[in-house]
């Protein structure tokens, strides 16, 4: 029977994709529906060149978070004082235990050319060291009892606030002389962004040669962030090498100690992602590195690179510089600052569709201004670019409704024969030169084009404080009123009159609660989202409506006659 082989095609189609989605795992790559990592283990030979990486990076024991994290910490790794720098796009807060980087807000969520008067969200803090939350940029020099983060620092005199007529900011730390060598750091902030020039000015005051190394990390706990109810998206380490590529590191991956990454190279970045946003450090090109991932604390993770220094003779001095990204997965921007770094606004498995999908939606919303008018103009062409798959499909639908008595009247004849039934159907498909399946088949063509979409106007940041019509003052925050998603499920409603009506009673009842069903998840779905399934069910609805009118009888006889 039609029906049941429906049932069977449905049922293989969502094996094939819970196969899929193990497949995804399997081989590390990103969840179907929810982007993650997945769990990897790793060779004998790779693991101890990860511990070799980390072994003389200061330890758990050290760490010095503040005591908040560690109630046992000694008084003397209490942090000392803070001092706060004001810029343009970044406030900013220092604490002189290590001159690191405790706390930073992001004032504007866009940057450059995609700023949002209307943001209704208040700023975004990255880093932060509260009792409720760690995530720490650090860094600091190893291979002996030199200056790391667990030492106090001196703020250098100078300007706290970028004024109106300067381009850059800088601030200078100085550490004490320690095993004959004195660190000095330097962060160098610009006007419009988010990019921090970070340097490393390391002096031996020593009378013998001695060779440091410098290492750069990231620490953070795993506290959820932000995200669009019934949706998931990464949040953790990450890096990136020509080797390899981007590699996704997750919590549970580093708790058991099964972290997968490339601990050795020399180019790329590392860097601790989250949703809409990132930050990572980024050295200069061709500058070996060895990379680590760990665990020093029971609720804290890390990604780091240690970078060795050239031999450093008496009284010579050496710089290192590298750059330190802290704000919004803006693709544009991220293409512009290191190679890869786009990839941290990661699509997972539809990213051969969707990084095509998002360039079209941000020309269109060049053209229009406004990213709620251009998810509706970027839905239009969806709909006109499937428009044949669409109308074969909805054509098909339309010829199974005119079949529907016919159908019926053969059930009800051969209720007791359904061999006989099957045959008189079969026969009934070829005569009329009608495919039971060509309704559906269309449609699966465009799944991956519609789940692409999806994770496109989920990752996006530009949706983020971005206004719509009247009422929707924030395309990635769910509908204020629920007025989108209200006109979703009377659209799917809609649309299921216009499908042909199930012969079993219990399936027609499943047909008219599944929109009131679906409806009730994309009431917490982001008004974004809402909006473009909203369109694409009314063109939808338009569409099938005329085709289905061009082929009625009495159309038919208007265009024989």
């Amino acid at each position: 029977m039609p029906v049941k082989r429906s049932i069977l095609w449905i049922l293989l189609i969502t094996s094939l994709v819970m196969l899929l989605e193990r497949w995804q795992q399997h081989q590390g790559r990103s969840s179907l529906f929810f982007p993650d990592t997945a769990q990897h283990s790793t060779s004998p030979n790779t693991q101890r060149d990860k511990d070799k990486a980390r072994s003389d990076v200061p330890s758990s024991d050290d760490l010095s978070l503040s005591s908040e994290v560690a109630t046992a910490e000694p008084k003397h790794l209490m942090p000392t004082g803070t001092v706060e720098l004001d810029t343009d796009v970044y406030k900013v807060h220092f604490n002189l235990r290590g001159a690191v980087l405790s706390h930073l807000d992001l004032k504007q969520v866009h940057a450059g050319s995609h700023p949002s008067s209307t943001d209704t969200h208040p700023s975004i803090t990255l880093f932060d060291q509260s009792p409720d939350h760690i995530y720490l940029a650090r860094s600091g020099l190893i291979g002996g009892a030199f200056p790391n983060h667990n030492d106090v620092f001196t703020a250098l005199p100078g300007p706290r606030t970028l004024a109106p007529e300067q381009k850059t900011l800088e601030i200078q730390f100085t550490s004490a002389i320690k095993d004959g060598i004195q660190l000095i750091k330097s962060f160098i902030f610009t006007r419009g962004s988010y990019v921090i020039e970070v340097r490393h000015t390391v002096i031996n005051k020593r009378s013998t040669p001695t060779q440091p190394a410098l290492y750069l990390e990231l620490v953070r706990d795993n506290t959820a962030v932000e995200t669009p109810r019934f949706s998931q998206t990464f949040i953790g380490p990450a890096m990136y090498s020509n080797q390899e590529h981007f590699q996704k590191i997750s919590f549970s991956d580093i708790d058991k100690q099964k972290a997968q990454f490339v601990p050795q190279a020399d180019n790329g970045w590392v860097a601790m992602v989250q949703h809409h946003f990132a930050s990572a450090w980024i050295p200069r090109a061709d500058t070996t590195r060895t990379v680590y991932v760990d665990k020093p604390q029971p609720t804290l993770y890390r990604i780091g690179m240690k970078i060795p220094l050239p031999i450093l003779e008496p009284n010579a001095t050496e710089v290192v510089s590298a750059q330190l990204f802290a704000g919004p997965q803006e693709e544009k921007m991220l293409e512009s600052i290191a190679p890869g770094l786009e990839l941290m606004k990661d699509y997972g498995w539809v990213t051969l569709i969707a990084k095509p999908l998002f360039w079209l939606l941000e020309k269109i919303y060049g053209y229009l201004g406004n990213w709620g008018w251009a998810i509706v103009g970027l839905t239009v062409l969806i709909k006109a670019a499937f428009f044949p798959l669409s109308a074969a499909s909805y054509r098909s639908m339309a010829r199974m409704k005119e079949l529907m008595p016919r159908m019926q009247a053969l059930r009800a004849r051969h209720k007791e024969n359904p061999q006989k039934l099957n045959t008189e159907l079969m026969q009934l498909y070829k005569t009329e030169k009608v495919n039971p399946f060509g309704g559906c088949l269309p449609i699966l063509i465009q799944i991956p084009v519609f789940i692409s979409l999806y994770w496109v106007l989920l990752s996006s940041v530009e949706m983020r404080g971005a206004p719509w019509l009247g009422w929707i003052h924030d395309l990635s925050r769910q509908d204020p009123y629920f007025i989108l998603p209200v006109l979703m499920a009377v659209s799917m409603f809609v649309q299921t009159k216009l499908n042909p009506t199930p012969p079993d009673p219990l399936q027609a009842k499943l047909m008219v609660i599944m929109p009131i069903a679906f409806s009730v998840m994309f009431f917490f779905f982001p008004a974004g989202l809402v909006l473009y399934y909203v369109v694409n069910n009314l063109l939808s609805i338009a569409q099938q409506w005329y085709i289905t009118k061009r082929l009625s009888p009495a159309s038919k006889d208007q265009i024989q006659a």
